[in-house]
């Protein structure tokens, strides 16, 4: 849905703040640790968001490589750059569908957490395909079902309590809907890409208390958006109650809950 993808307002800032640290942070560790043995070349960064990959990849990789930061919304890439400013990142709105890039520029194209909102998804692959040197790299996460990640679906859960008839479903829809890593491997292989694998990470969202977490989900993504579809003035209710289901749940103070993503890895044939 066309409002999925919509992150404008205030959204790019509480999503870095609140969701960033709570559930992106570990998974950017962990992507950019899979391309620590890259010693210099170019990166091209799709879907960039408010950049916690960008900041994961200048900490990780050496001052030779490069980084081509990139976000569909410009709303996010001025967020991001508000936070990182370095000499070796490059930041510009582009669409991962469209890549405005010439063929075989790249040594690795990065993507967390991004593909999920490809309209076409296919077209995208072709297009990371395209951008990449023989034997490059694409480097990609998805969310695992919404089960499997205790936060988001206790808060989908809660909220539709306050809107039986018309829940909001924008967690366990996009980002947490499209997690079949057999279809993927297929359109990634469809695209031209040789050696596809993909793995299942687990870790622990860990947050200061229920309702930073309450904030990041109902106000820091487009579920704000569905939520005051519904009700104008009913965002503040809506948070209430999704802290106070995760303090039942997981209890006051400091919470931590299970996350669940698949990391995919594709190789461009030499």
């Amino acid at each position: 849905m066309e409002a999925d993808r919509i992150f404008q307002g205030s959204i790019p800032a509480l999503y870095d703040q609140y969701l960033g640290p709570l559930i992106f942070a570990p998974y950017a560790e962990d992507l950019a640790s899979r391309l620590a043995d890259l010693r210099h070349g170019r990166i091209l960064e799709t879907a960039a968001g408010t950049g916690v990959v960008t900041r994961a990849l200048v900490s990780t990789l050496p001052e030779s490589v490069s980084i081509e930061a990139t976000d569909l919304n410009q709303a996010m890439v001025d967020h991001a750059l508000s936070q990182l400013s370095s000499s070796r990142v490059t930041w510009r709105q582009a669409d991962a569908q469209a890549l405005p890039f010439p063929d075989g520029e790249f040594d690795a194209v990065v993507c967390q957490f991004g593909v999920m909102f490809f309209p076409d998804k296919p077209r995208a692959f072709s297009e990371a395909y395209r951008v990449l040197k023989p034997g490059g790299r694409f480097l990609f996460n998805v969310w695992d079902c919404i089960e499997e990640n205790e936060f988001a679906d206790l808060v989908v859960k809660s909220v539709a309590t306050l809107f039986p008839d018309d829940p909001p479903l924008f967690l366990a829809r996009t980002p947490h809907g499209h997690h079949d890593t057999a279809l993927l491997e297929a359109q990634l292989r469809a695209a031209g890409f040789g050696m596809v694998a993909a793995e299942t990470v687990t870790r622990e969202s860990v947050a200061p208390n229920a309702l930073s977490v309450a904030v990041g989900y109902c106000q820091g993504t487009p579920m704000r958006n569905e939520i005051e579809a519904r009700g104008p003035d009913r965002l503040d209710e809506a948070t209430d109650v999704v802290a106070a289901a995760i303090t039942e749940r997981f209890g006051s103070g400091s919470v931590s809950g299970k996350i669940r993503a698949h990391v995919i890895t594709a190789v461009r044939n030499s």
